[in-house]
């Protein structure tokens, strides 16, 4: 057709490929990690405290990789060492002296850490901390522990979802174009109500002691939570000219990118928690008003 320029149709065409490709990856990652989540939550015990000890460690290293960049072994050893043994400790019951050690752990990191990354370095190790610790703390409690991680992930992942499609069928106005010009206010708007009916409505279901009305604040709240812990976890990545924290999980970029949300949501519900019901009832502080 005269005037026609075939140039941007193609270009729309070959990214709507990538995008649906991504997609499809995206969603084939989330059906084989979604059942070891859950099921190592249900399960609890070593292969709980396992599972996100992995998930920690794997962070450190892509946060490490990424502040500093590759070929730091005796630095990140040293710092996951700490992680590790920090998460052995507190699934042993002693949640102040895996914090403490957390803090050692930074501490040490100062030695290997170049001066113009230290500050990075230290503040990586408290976010892989974080990444081991919350759950565990969480999942102390029997019933109550399950249960407040199954809240988590279904906060987390309705969060996900809704923005996701939403944002995209709807548009509008972006969340925070500077960071992530993807996101838009449609989607997080859309996400964190879905997450308060999502939580509302498993409190009903359950019955006995749990407020719907309660849980759907609660539910609310750590969607947008999760909402600002994927635009840090964004942030980070545009101070080091980085797309994805690593590519681990295909679809996903690195573990960091898959568990943003949930590491800044679970951080926020364990101090909710503790709060309420100290260190050893955090899941029922969390869950019970």
């Amino acid at each position: 057709m005269a005037g026609a320029d075939p140039a941007p149709s193609l270009g729309e065409a070959e990214r709507g490929a990538r995008g649906g490709n991504n997609l499809i990856k995206r969603v084939i990652s989330a059906i084989v990690l979604a059942p070891v989540a859950v099921g190592t939550a249900y399960i609890g015990g070593w292969s709980f405290a396992l599972f996100w000890t992995l998930a920690a460690v794997a962070v450190l290293w892509e946060w490490i990789t990424l502040v500093a960049g590759p070929g730091n072994r005796l630095m990140f050893l040293s710092c996951a060492s700490a992680i590790v043994v920090a998460a052995l400790v507190d699934w042993r019951g002693r949640p102040i002296v895996s914090f403490l050690l957390i803090a050692l752990g930074a501490f040490a990191a100062t030695i290997f850490a170049p001066s113009e990354r230290r500050l990075w370095i230290v503040s990586g190790i408290f976010y892989a901390g974080v990444m081991a610790l919350a759950p565990l703390l969480l999942r102390v409690g029997g019933d109550d522990g399950f249960l407040a991680l199954m809240a988590l992930f279904a906060i987390v992942w309705t969060t996900d979802v809704l923005a996701y499609f939403v944002g995209r069928a709807v548009g509008g106005p972006k969340l925070c174009r500077s960071i992530s010009p993807n996101k838009t206010w449609s989607g997080a708007i859309a996400g964190a109500l879905g997450a308060m009916l999502v939580s509302a409505g498993g409190a009903h279901l359950v019955g006995g002691a749990f407020k719907p009305e309660a849980l759907g604040l609660i539910g609310f709240l750590l969607s947008a939570v999760a909402q600002l812990g994927d635009l840090l976890e964004s942030w980070i990545k545009r101070q080091f000219g980085a797309k994805d924290a690593s590519h681990l999980i295909p679809g996903h970029g690195g573990v960091m990118d898959r568990l943003d949300g949930f590491w800044a949501a679970a951080l926020v519900g364990c101090v909710i928690g503790v709060l309420r019901g100290g260190f050893e009832g955090a899941a029922h502080g969390l869950l019970l008003w």
